[in-house]
């Protein structure tokens, strides 16, 4: 999701989905961005660093000869409004910078086939692989930019998340115990520490845990590196892991 402090959606009535899985389900009430604007945060939390970083610029300006988790493990992207699979620049509501694994050079080939367009509630390939349980082992799911908040409201992206999540919750691969979704903002609006809303839900998470440790998108690539039993990558070596927090 994009764009919102933590106290923009914690407490707001606006968003009834991401408050009820806050007291539910897990929480991390003192977790962090790396820096703004966006494109370096995607890319943080996804291969340890900002690689320096500092703009939203496209692929074409940044091309990564990097380690990311997309080269790690199995994994799939699933985008919303992207109209080809691993498209590298963006088009109506489809925000390539929102796209980290388009910007990574050694998994190009991977992203032409496992880089796809996200589909609908109905049909296309997200609902394919939940309802069939084949997700892989890791998966990035970004909205697009009016269901992640960025141009769209607060109520907007809440809808969405509660109409896509109890559909993942419902698949094979979290009912068999596979699964741990982590619903997490990429920065927060502006100001201050960047404090973002970070909610976990999974079958080993104790309903209703919260946990004020100081957690960033480093300490969440570390935890999903430990998980899938990859290299930490970067400062996901440094980085605090969430496992023990909640339940993983």
């Amino acid at each position: 999701m994009e764009n919102k402090n933590y106290s923009s959606i914690i407490g707001n009535a606006a968003a009834p989905f991401e408050n009820l899985i806050a007291q539910q389900c897990g929480l991390a009430t003192n977790y962090h961005a790396v820096t703004h604007p966006s494109l370096p945060n995607y890319i943080a939390l996804t291969s340890g660093a900002t690689q320096g970083i500092t703009d939203d610029g496209p692929p074409s300006a940044h091309p990564l000869n990097v380690d990311s988790i997309f080269g790690q493990v199995p994994s799939k992207s699933y985008e919303e409004a992207m109209p080809t699979n691993c498209a590298l620049s963006g088009s109506g509501t489809y925000a390539v910078r929102h796209n980290p694994e388009t910007y990574y050079l050694p998994v190009r080939a991977q992203c032409a086939t496992d880089n796809v367009p996200m589909g609908s509630l109905a049909s296309g390939a997200l609902r394919t692989d939940v309802t069939s349980g084949s997700l892989p082992a890791f998966s990035f799911l970004t909205p697009d930019l009016c269901n992640d908040m960025h141009d769209c409201s607060i109520a907007t992206g809440d809808a969405w998340l509660a109409a896509w999540v109890p559909q993942i919750v419902a698949g094979p691969d979290y009912l068999a115990g596979r699964l741990a979704i982590v619903i997490v903002f990429d920065e927060s609006g502006g100001g201050g520490s960047d404090q973002v809303y970070a909610a976990v839900i999974s079958p080993f998470t104790i309903p209703g845990t919260q946990d004020a440790t100081n957690f960033t998108h480093y300490s969440l690539l570390r935890t999903t590196e430990e998980i899938v039993g990859a290299q930490l990558l970067g400062n996901a070596g440094s980085a605090t892991s969430m496992r023990s927090a909640f339940g993983w």
